[in-house]
């Protein structure tokens, strides 16, 4: 790298953290506090009510305060990574981004302190006095071997959990990657022989754990900037390191590496030499940890071992060891069960979940965030990336089981399977929402269909699919293709064997195929020849034909292209007296709970008719996710304020559901802020006959919708599931091209509702 290169991106990190607003953190209130009322129960008077039940039950502060989800990153800045002993001060760049990965990760709140005292006593008395604010307490840049002491005298004395992540974050994210490279070299822990440099407190933790993953003491050989820990060795030494210590006359990493299976370094860099590779056993295993600079770069360790397997400390070579695969979950878990402690149990299940999720197939959202990365377990993939969304539910819910079965949790939790599903819902936004649909979905194993068989976000829907539901994915492409990319992707579902494949260019059902396309269309202008390239090329129509000749149950297509072009192949082969599509609704899921938008995609300009039944529609399909329906009919007139234009069509509308009765509430036509603000209504139309905001927003102008729609996604966070084309049966829906492999699952999911859950 240049140095410009180098001053680009330091100027890059400074503005990061200046701007828009100095800093990575703030604070907001969970609670309104908007009047006069607001504020008697958030202070005084109403604030003396929850103090009096936390007096007589300090258990209830868990109820009525903060504190069962609010950690504590505590340090003095003695050995903050990479920089040494900076001081609290300027350590507090380091805890606030400590805290911002809490909140990302495991939506821990959490207060960064820095503390000036470098006294380890003084440093645990001050700790300790924090008991009362936090749920738990996270050590963090305290240099060794203070950080033993700061830590032994907390967890002696406080009654929440005690980790200091230097330590034992390292250790666990270590002892995954110990597992899997064990899995993958064909050894076990209690046959290797580790060879470790680093004497420091992430080095030592990292040793204790792996006697706990099978390892035997006499098998660690340590060393550190003074050659190895021996017995009798009275220089630079302390209890830990004496733990560790060996009998015998050898003194240099160099006398002590040979027949090594696995190299453990948290030291400095170049510290092993090529030549120390040479003489360890084959498919040698090699953690060079120090950051930035490893004790060995990943290229010169294969130059003397090609088949060694190598983890680092850095983001740019395989298998980093980052302790945020560890502790924002082990904290989750022992968080939600009020765990006492963090003890052996739950790091040990802690390095069991991650390990596990390694060995299985990639998520979509990990796949998306790291895009271009070979992703499939093996050697250059021993533990998972952070940004995988399944870490929360699976290592969070090992780690809650491990502190119940272990007698330190407080507060059992009852079913730990609705709690996994929690933990998922809170980091796939969609979860929650559209449990109702996968549940309804589960009734029957119907056949789903995707146009678009090739595309990457589709076969890791397929993927999810078959792991997650009862329906049966049908492929439109090539299987060579198709097979490649699974292999490319580290996909484990192949074609022919687990997912059906239409292949377009030569399949023995092409001649049936464009035979019903031309029975269909032969009075629409489509000769014998026009409809044997239509079944060569077009994949959205061999999918409608398929579900025409009961092939498949629902086809998915639109990953590519434009709505209506999709959308008229569709009503084509599908369409007829009884379906035909009335419009396209999208569910936006917001911060504040569900919207839903119509008609997005289908009528440009729709008729009075047209949009009574898109109301009557998405009252149907809102019902699908558990939702009452609450619905407005949107335009620029309030309430008959303007004659013309959308506001006249959006009146006959009303006057078309109000001609018979409905099964649902709805109001119109008004603006939208009259539509959300029901205090707002009250005052335009004191009678009106909607109670509280309205959930779905039908419009008058396909670009009133589109636009609402896409504001709501790309400004407010919104995440989408839709469009959901309504009116065809539940026969075919097109998706739009943005859409990711989670937003296609969802899509399976209501494709795969039997119709009887929607009418």
């Amino acid at each position: 790298m240049t140095d410009n290169q180098k001053e680009n991106l330091r100027q890059a990190a400074l503005a990061y953290h200046e701007f828009p607003k100095p800093g990575k953190l703030e604070i907001r209130a969970t609670k309104p506090l908007a009047n006069g009322r607001d504020l008697a129960r958030a202070y005084s008077p109403g604030v003396a009510d929850a103090c009096l039940e936390i007096k007589d039950d300090p258990a209830n502060a868990a109820r009525y305060t903060a504190r069962s989800n609010l950690v504590a990153v505590v340090t003095n800045g003695s050995a903050v990574l990479g920089l040494g002993n900076i001081g609290p001060l300027a350590s507090k760049p380091v805890m606030e981004g400590k805290a911002v990965l809490f909140k990302k990760f495991a939506n821990i709140d959490c207060f960064d302190l820095e503390v000036d005292e470098s006294d380890p006593e003084k440093f645990a008395d001050i700790v300790c006095a924090l008991e009362p604010t936090f749920g738990a307490i996270n050590l963090e840049d305290i240099k060794a071997p203070d950080c033993f002491i700061v830590e032994k005298l907390c967890r002696e004395r406080m009654n929440i959990p005690v980790f200091h992540d230097d330590q034992h974050g390292t250790a666990i994210v270590v002892g995954a990657a110990a597992t899997n490279a064990l899995f993958v070299a064909g050894k076990r822990f209690e046959d290797i022989k580790i060879v470790s440099t680093g004497g420091g407190a992430a080095g030592i933790a990292c040793l204790n754990l792996l006697l706990k993953l099978g390892v035997k003491r006499q098998n660690i050989w340590l060393c550190d900037i003074h050659g190895l820990v021996y017995k009798g060795r009275t220089e630079d030494m302390n209890p830990q390191k004496e733990a560790f210590a060996q009998d015998t006359d050898l003194r240099e990493l160099g006398d002590v590496i040979h027949d090594a299976d696995l190299f453990l370094g948290l030291s400095g860099p170049n510290v092993l030499k090529p030549e120390h590779v040479a003489k360890m056993t084959p498919r040698p295993i090699i953690f060079a940890l120090a950051n930035p600079n490893p004790e060995i770069m990943p290229d010169e360790a294969r130059a003397v071992a090609p088949d060694a397997i190598i983890a680092t400390g850095r983001s740019d070579f395989p298998n980093q060891v980052n302790n945020v695969l560890c502790f924002p979950f082990i904290f989750r878990g022992a968080l939600d069960v009020g765990a006492t402690e963090i003890n052996d149990a739950m790091q040990v299940a802690c390095v069991e979940g991650i390990a596990e999720l390694a060995r299985t197939t990639t998520s979509a959202e990990a796949a998306a965030a790291y895009k271009g990365e070979q992703m499939s377990f093996g050697a250059d993939y021993l533990i998972p990336k952070p940004f995988d969304p399944r870490l929360s539910g699976i290592v969070s819910t090992a780690v809650a089981r491990a502190a119940m079965e272990s007698g330190v949790a407080r507060h059992p939790i009852a079913d730990l399977d609705a709690y996994r599903a929690s933990l998922d819902a809170s980091v796939y936004k969609s979860a929650l929402l559209m449990r109702p649909v996968f549940d309804a979905a589960r009734t029957a194993a119907r056949r789903i269909v995707f146009a678009e068989g090739e595309d990457e976000r589709v076969l890791r829907t397929a993927q999810a699919i078959l792991e997650e539901t009862t329906e049966t994915p049908i492929l439109i492409g090539r299987p060579s293709v198709i097979e490649q990319r699974c292999e490319r992707l580290g996909l484990t579902i192949r074609p022919g064997r687990d997912v059906s494949i239409v292949n377009p260019e030569d399949d023995p059902r092409y001649r049936d195929y464009w035979g019903s396309y031309h029975e269909i269309m032969k009075r629409r202008g489509v000769t014998p020849d026009l409809a044997k390239a239509i079944m060569r090329t077009n994949t959205t129509a061999i999918g409608a034909v398929m579900v025409h000749r009961e092939e498949a149950d629902s086809l998915i297509c639109g990953t590519f292209g434009e709505y209506r072009w999709h959308l008229n192949y569709i009503t084509q082969v599908l369409g007829g007296a009884d379906l035909r599509p009335h419009g396209a609704l999208s569910l936006m899921i917001l911060e504040d709970g569900p919207l839903f938008i119509a008609d997005t995609h289908v009528h440009s300009r729709p008729t009075p008719e047209q949009l009574a039944e898109a109301a009557i529609g998405a009252a149907r399909h809102v019902r699908r996710f558990g939702i009452v329906p609450n619905v407005a009919l949107c335009s620029q007139s309030q309430f008959g304020n303007q004659s013309e234009g959308s506001g006249r069509r959006l009146r006959e509308a009303l006057e078309i559901l109000d001609a018979a009765p409905r099964d649902f509430a709805y109001e119109g036509e008004m603006n939208i802020d009259a539509a959300l603000d029901p205090d707002l209504r009250a005052r335009l139309l004191p009678d009106n006959r909607m109670t509280g905001a309205a959930n779905v927003l039908i419009f008058a102008h396909a670009d009133a919708a589109s636009g609402v729609r896409n504001i709501l996604k790309m400004k407010a966070g919104g995440l989408e599931v839709g469009p959901i084309l309504m009116g065809m049966g539940n026969r075919a829906h097109i998706v739009t091209p943005g859409v990711t492999a989670r937003g296609l699952l969802n899509m399976a999911a209501i494709a795969g509702t039997p119709v009887r859950h929607y009418g």
